[in-house]
């Protein structure tokens, strides 16, 4: 079960893939069919069941494209 989400602006993402590479759970990849404003492939959350919401992909971008969101387990005594 995945316990994160993010989300990617693509208008920000310049396609320079780090995130893609340090993402430990390879759940970011960049897609060639999918060209941003900046004339790039942009990143796709391609394997969102498999994402912990560490956050590393979000804290290295460097145009802050990626927002990370992290699941809350509730008590539910």
């Amino acid at each position: 079960m995945a316990k994160g989400r993010i989300v990617i602006d693509e208008v920000a993402c310049k396609g320079c893939g780090i995130c893609v590479v340090t993402c430990s759970h390879e759940c970011i990849s960049l897609v060639k069919e999918k060209i941003g404003p900046k004339g790039t492939p942009v990143a796709d959350f391609s394997v969102p069941n498999k994402c912990n919401g560490c956050g590393i992909c979000g804290w290295l971008c460097p145009d802050f494209a990626i927002e990370v969101y992290r699941a809350v387990e509730s008590d539910s005594s």
